[in-house]
């Protein structure tokens, strides 16, 4: 799949090897603010075809999670995670003829009760 920023500086090219069936939310203090929803990619099955000097990296916390987003238009293309540093989230709303409201009722992650939070 083809997913690009909304100016267009950025493009990126996905393989979603379980389709949107991984397709969720997360109530984090990050996420919930940004709002999107995000599907799963493996590190490999994503490439930046165009623009990787116009990502910008945000990092907090551990910062071992890593989010990009176009410098040009500030939208979130992808992160990686870090409930799973060798996956990619990817923002269902970049990929080219997909609608975020078509996919329906999404589940929410518990990213206030993140897993690498508990001692």
């Amino acid at each position: 799949m083809k997913g690009t920023c909304h100016c267009g500086a950025v493009e990126i090219e996905v393989t979603l090897s379980d389709g949107f069936a991984t397709a969720r939310r997360c109530d984090c203090s990050y996420c919930r603010r940004r709002g999107a929803i995000v599907v799963s990619a493996r590190l490999e099955d994503l490439r930046v075809v165009k623009g990787a000097d116009t990502l910008t990296l945000y990092q907090w916390g551990t910062k071992t999670a890593k989010h990009w987003f176009c410098r040009t238009c500030g939208i979130y293309t992808h992160h990686q995670r870090r409930s799973n540093p060798n996956e990619f989230g990817i923002n269902v709303a970049i990929l080219e003829g997909i609608n975020p409201r078509d996919l329906g009722d999404v589940p929410w992650a518990d990213g206030v009760n993140h897993p690498s939070d508990r001692g």
